[in-house]
């Protein structure tokens, strides 16, 4: 059986090799999250994410992110596998983990075509919406409806 894993780069890596994807006529999307425990709303965002583009780069936020976005305890798997973990489906392209609050400076180092937010935002309410229309990206919204959370399951299985 064949193995299959996405290169992690760091930003300056990426960065050249989206550099030469563009100049051989690849379009780019960027889709960016915790991953924490991951489930299959994260399966479904990031395949319809990779509908939209030639290549598909995700943005994971660092153990220090994490833990500012969703509080103390968390992330529960640390950021090196939690980018193992994306890497290794096939639909991911490529895999970055970003240490800034917002996904902006990787937005604006890469200038994705597709901007790839979950179905709990709609184009008007993504967080950095004009960051990418100012560079002439698309935000798009992809995946099923946000009926799954690794908050939730964390607060079941404590119960």
């Amino acid at each position: 059986m064949q193995r299959y894993s996405a290169p992690i780069l760091d930003r300056e890596s990426l960065t050249a090799m989206v550099s030469d994807l563009r100049e051989h006529g690849a379009k780019i999307a960027l889709a960016n999250g915790c991953f924490d425990l991951f489930h299959a709303g994260h399966l479904r965002y990031l395949l319809g994410a990779a509908e939209l583009a030639d290549v598909l780069i995700v943005g994971i936020n660092s153990d220090d992110e994490a833990r500012k976005l969703k509080g103390e305890g968390r992330p529960h798997t640390p950021q090196n596998e939690r980018a193992e973990i994306v890497a290794s489906i096939r639909c991911v392209d490529i895999v970055t983990i970003f240490d800034e609050p917002t996904v902006e400076e990787l937005l604006l180092a890469l200038k994705p075509d597709f901007h790839a937010k979950g179905t709990d935002y709609t184009t008007e309410t993504v967080p950095e919406r004009d960051t990418v229309r100012s560079y002439g990206g698309t935000v798009a919204i992809v995946g099923d409806p946000k009926d799954h959370s690794s908050t939730e399951i964390i607060e079941r299985l404590a119960k």
